[in-house]
C-alpha cells in the first residue's frame, strides 16, 4: 500500500500537524539557543538580518580606524619622548657652558668645548633615530604625520614635523665658536641654548596636545563601535530566559502532541474492530 492510500481521520491529521509545527518551532528554539541569536539568516527576519549586518560592517570599518589611531599615538607618545630626551642633552649643554664660563683657562674651555661639539653630534643622532613606524617628525619640518578620524577619511589631522637636530635649534652655534677661547663665545652659546629649551617646551606642549586629541577621538571611536555592535546584537540577538521557557513548554506541547495522535491512532482502531 503506498503512503497515498493511507487513511487518516480528521482528527489524526490535525494533531499530525500541530505536531510538525511544534517540531518546527522546537527546532528554532533549540537553535536560538545554540547560536544565541533568535535571526541567524536573512530567511529568519530580512529586515532585522540586513540591519544588524550594517551595522556590523560600520563597526568593522571603525575597527580599522581605530587600530589606525593607536599607531598615530604611539607615534606621536614616541615623538614626545625623544623631544624629553633632547631636552636632557641640551640642559647638559649648558651645563658645559657654564661651567667654561667659570673658568679662564684656555685648555680647560677648550676641553669643555670639545665636548660641547661631541654631545651635538650625539644629539643628532638621537633625532636621527626617532624614527617610528617609518615616520620622523623630528629632523624636518618637511615631515608631517596625517591622522584619519573616521572610515571615508572625511576628517583628519595632520600633525607638522620639526627639527629639533643641533642646527635646527642652534644654528651655526651647534659647535663651540673658536673652542671657547672667549667668554663672548661661550654666552653666544649659552644665549642659542636657552632659544632651544623655549623651542622645545613648545614643540612638547604642541606634540602633547596633538596625542590628547588623539587619545579623545580613539575613545570616541571606542565607544561608537560598541553602541553598532550593541545595535545590531539588539536586532538578531536571543534572550536566553525567554528561549528557555519556550523551550520547556514546547517540549511539553510536543509530548502532548505525541500522545494526542496516539490517542486518534488507538481510537480509529477501535472504531474499526466495532465495524
Amino acid at each position: 500500500m503506498s503512503i497515498g492510500d493511507i487513511a487518516l481521520s480528521a482528527s489524526a491529521r490535525a494533531n499530525l500537524a500541530a505536531l510538525t509545527n511544534t517540531t518546527n518551532l522546537l527546532a528554532q528554539t533549540q537553535n536560538a539557543l545554540a547560536t544565541g541569536k533568535t535571526v541567524n539568516s536573512a530567511s529568519d527576519n530580512a529586515a532585522a538580518y540586513f540591519a544588524s549586518q550594517g551595522f556590523l560592517n560600520s563597526a568593522n570599518q571603525l575597527n580599522t580606524v581605530k587600530s589606525s589611531l593607536s599607531t598615530a599615538l604611539e607615534t606621536v607618545n614616541s615623538t614626545d619622548n625623544s623631544i624629553s630626551d633632547v631636552t636632557s642633552v641640551i640642559n647638559q649643554l649648558q651645563g658645559l657652558a657654564t661651567q667654561a664660563l667659570g673658568t679662564t683657562n684656555t685648555d680647560t674651555r677648550a676641553g669643555l668645548a670639545s665636548q660641547f661639539n661631541a654631545l651635538t653630534t650625539q644629539l643628532d643622532q638621537l633625532v636621527n633615530d626617532a624614527t617610528f613606524n617609518g615616520t620622523n617628525l623630528l629632523n624636518s619640518t618637511g615631515n608631517s604625520l596625517v591622522v584619519y578620524f573616521d572610515a571615508s577619511n572625511a576628517t583628519s589631522l595632520t600633525i607638522t614635523g620639526v627639527n629639533i637636530t643641533s642646527a635646527g635649534l642652534l644654528g651655526s652655534n651647534n659647535t663651540a665658536t673658536s673652542s671657547w677661547s672667549t667668554s663672548a663665545s661661550i654666552q653666544q652659546s649659552q644665549s642659542y641654548l636657552l632659544t632651544a629649551l623655549s623651542t622645545l617646551t613648545t614643540d612638547a606642549s604642541n606634540f602633547g596636545g596633538n596625542a590628547t586629541l588623539i587619545q579623545t577621538r580613539q575613545d570616541f571611536t571606542s565607544n561608537l563601535i560598541t553602541s553598532l555592535t550593541n545595535a545590531s546584537n539588539d536586532l538578531v540577538q536571543a534572550d536566553s530566559n525567554v528561549e528557555g521557557a519556550n523551550l520547556q513548554a514546547l517540549q511539553a506541547q510536543d509530548q502532548l502532541g505525541i500522545t494526542s495522535l496516539g490517542i486518534s491512532g488507538t481510537l480509529a482502531q477501535a472504531i474499526l474492530r466495532i465495524l
